[in-house]
């Protein structure tokens, strides 16, 4: 039978990877006739099928709050541990809440007990699914310890307990072998490999007029060539080897496009981006415009573009990131049939590189052989169309819905054996009312149905 299956997060919106993800797994239960929900304290999901909470964004000012007081410091005072608990407890009592409102027999955590960004919320999750005992996944996509910035912070006695939890009624996800590694070296939590996924077996089917509006709209002409970084604006990604790339290209034609906004970590970063491009003189174009997860009903008509109206008219894909738990963009890329240059972070060195994928390839540099090469990709049609074709169908035997499929089953059966459905067919899904919750300080008010 069909299930109600629960997704909490942070934020559900726009194309983190995180988002991206969840909505991948939502289409594979949903195509199976399961029922999926969302808990966030940002959303663009269908407001139907939604308990929106300010408070569990990671960007709500209560949070922020506790954030600068524990980051970079060993100790905490009782009233930073009074907030904590504050709004672990109101938090907890919304999850009560969409656990009930929508009947939910599973739910699925999406990061928020992987990494410690919002500790109230990650207690809350903890204590409600060890009271309730309901089925749990917790899909993983970033750690503490892979993080600098978590480090040092006065929040160590709390990550032990909830990020992640060792609970019983909780199945562990991971999207790279490193981590599946280090989550049982430092808790000794038994976990599942579930790699990024696209579905490559229904190739896309872009909406071309859409594409050319959005290349319009960035104020590309007809023969720019479009050098696209489909990726956040944030350090890790590297984005100043793609301008340097632009630059050794040495021809005026070719912009460079970064489709992702700014903010997660800092506007500074972005400014710098664009002072490096100006001193390499390289024509640089940061989207300002949101760009909506393909798989959301484009943020419920909120946004102009889809991430698919991004890709189809792209000459050539940058990404150079420093490190990824495992990189979206780089099977987007494959998926559009894109020729890519990738930098050989840790995750593509050791669970990616070895399948076989042909690849232009930096390690941790641009050398003048990298640059030739991405020179003889972009200049010889034949030579471009046989590797995206040969990546494609590496990528189809490795990454595709029938991987998700497979190993969603098993926990699935796991958890409810015969009682439940296996994830294949399509079914038409039922309609549910949708709540908004802000938090005023122990009433639940604002509710709305």
């Amino acid at each position: 039978m069909g299930k109600n299956i629960g997704f909490v997060s942070t934020r559900f919106a726009g194309t983190d990877g995180v988002t991206l993800e969840a909505s991948k797994w939502a289409d594979v239960f949903e195509n199976s006739g399961h029922n999926c929900f969302w808990f966030a304290g940002k959303l663009d999901r269908n407001a139907d099928r939604s308990l929106l909470v300010p408070e569990a964004h990671f960007q709500h000012d209560k949070n922020v709050w506790i954030n600068s007081q524990v980051d970079g410091t060993v100790g905490r005072t009782p009233s930073v541990t009074q907030a904590i608990h504050f709004l672990r407890s109101q938090l907890k009592t919304c999850l009560y809440q969409f656990i009930e409102d929508f009947n939910l027999d599973i739910l699925i955590a999406e990061n928020v007990l992987s990494i410690p960004m919002h500790v109230p919320l990650g207690l809350a999750l903890t204590e409600t699914i060890a009271e309730t005992q309901i089925p749990t996944i917790a899909h993983h996509h970033d750690f503490s310890w892979e993080r600098i910035r978590f480090s040092v912070n006065a929040l160590s006695d709390y990550i032990r307990m909830a990020f992640p939890p060792n609970l019983p009624n909780i199945k562990h996800i991971v999207i790279n072998s490193e981590a599946q590694e280090q989550l049982a070296l430092r808790t000794g939590i038994a976990s599942i490999i579930i790699p990024n996924v696209l579905d490559f077996e229904n190739p896309p089917k872009p909406d071309i007029e859409a594409a050319r509006v959005f290349r319009e709209a960035i104020g590309l002409e007809p023969n720019d060539k479009m050098i696209l970084q489909p990726t956040r604006i944030v350090q890790r990604k590297g984005i100043e080897y793609a301008i340097e790339l632009v630059k050794e290209l040495k021809d005026p034609g070719y912009k460079l496009v970064v489709s992702h906004e700014a903010g997660d970590e800092g506007y500074e970063y972005a400014e710098w981006l664009q002072e490096y491009a100006r001193e390499h003189d390289v024509n640089l174009r940061l989207i300002t415009t949101r760009i909506a997860d393909p798989l959301s009903n484009n943020g419920n008509g909120k946004c102009e573009y889809s991430l698919w109206d991004v890709y189809p008219f792209a000459d050539f894909i940058t990404y150079p990131s420093l490190y990824e738990g495992f990189g979206n963009a780089f099977l987007e890329a494959i998926y559009f049939k894109k020729p890519i240059l990738i930098n050989r972070y840790a995750t593509f060195v050791r669970d990616i590189e070895p399948l076989g994928f042909d690849l232009a390839v930096m390690d941790g540099y641009l050398s003048r052989k990298t640059v030739q090469r991405v020179v003889e990709i972009l200049e010889k049609p034949e030579r471009r169309k046989q590797m995206v074709n040969y990546n494609y169908k590496v990528a189809a035997r490795h990454y595709s819905y029938s991987v998700l499929r497979t190993r969603l089953n098993a926990i699935l059966n796991y958890f409810f054996g015969s009682d439940v459905r296996g994830l294949s067919g399509k079914a038409t899904l039922p309609i549910y009312e949708g709540i908004h919750i802000a938090l005023q300080g122990n009433d639940r008010t604002g509710v709305t149905r």
